[in-house]
Parts: structure tokens; sequence; C-alpha cells
């Protein structure tokens, strides 16, 4: 099962596709897609859409798992917001595949256990079940490698086998264990 996160933001958005195989969760790409910052806000969304599109097309995944647009005291902020899920909606859609939508709380919480989770613990917990050597970066590529984990323990019954990586001592094996640095 191949699932395709996206995590919407009209300055940038973030993508990340990761394949359920054997018990285990597999990295196949990520990413982030904006526009031109001198770029007016159409044309940013024109970018995001065709970005996806793109990815979509190339890369066929089973299912699109978005993140929900949750509270926002700024109804400015909240509209652009709205707007680019629209389009990453409007390119799911044009690629026929079903799309699935999950709150940020209940993402953090199938992730990390925690629905309260800072950005730096996803981060974290996305490192360890991908088997990645770093956190993925930016904080919106994490986010939306954690809506494709949400959906794919969702979707598996379960979570996931962490992936093989060679520990010392000094590498946390778990999120109880990360101590950040700064």
């Amino acid at each position: 099962m191949k699932i395709f996160g996206i995590d919407p933001g009209s300055d940038r958005t973030g993508y990340g596709c990761v394949e359920h195989i054997g018990g285990r969760h597999v990295l196949v790409i990520c990413g982030s897609l904006a526009g031109p910052s001198n770029a007016a806000f159409p044309d940013k969304l024109r970018a995001i859409h065709s970005g996806l599109a793109a990815l979509l097309s190339h890369h066929r995944p089973d299912c699109v798992a978005i993140e929900n647009i949750f509270y926002a005291r700024n109804v400015r902020s909240a509209l652009k917001l709205g707007h680019a899920r629209g389009v990453a909606l409007l390119a799911a859609s044009e690629a026929g595949l079903p799309v699935v939508e999950y709150a940020p709380a209940e993402i953090k919480r199938a992730v990390v256990g925690y629905g309260r989770a800072e950005k730096h613990q996803v981060q974290q917990m996305v490192k360890l079940l991908l088997g990645l050597d770093a956190p993925p970066a930016p904080h919106d590529v994490a986010d939306a490698l954690a809506v494709a984990l949400c959906h794919l323990h969702a979707a598996t019954n379960g979570v996931a086998v962490p992936a093989p990586i060679a520990h010392d001592r000094r590498t946390p094996r778990s999120w109880r264990h990360y101590r950040p640095s700064s």
C-alpha cells in the first residue's frame, strides 16, 4: 500500500509518499512545493497544483492523506490555507485517487503517541519510523510524512516495526529517549 501525504500551506506545501512493504514503512519520496516568493498568490497556487499533479501521476499512490484545517485565530491565514488545501484536493481528485483527512492532533497521536506533540518530536519520530539518517526538514515535509504514516497505521491496524538502522548509545531508540540538542 502506497500513501501520499500532503501538508498544505500557502507559502510551502509539504508532501511525502510512504509505502508499506512487509510490515515496514519505506520512504518513496518527500519534499515541498512553493511558488516564487515574489509571485502573486494565484500563481503560487498554480505551482502547488501542477507540482502535486505531476507527483501523483508519477508515483501513482493508492490513496492521498491530507491534514485537515485546524482552528486559526487569523482569518486571512485560514483562508489562504483553505485555498492551498483546495488545490491539493483538486490535484488528488483529478488523479482519481481517494482522499482521507486527519486532524493535526490525530496525526500527532498516531505518530508520536501524544496529540499535542511539538514539531521537533514529530520530525524525530518520522525519522525513527522510516529509518532516516536525519529528521526530515523543513517541518512541512515531516508533517506530510506524518499524515501518510497516520493513514498507514489506520489502514494496517497497527504500528509499523521501526526500520533497522545502526544505533550507538547516543542515538535515541524511542521518542522517550530523544532530547533536543538546542
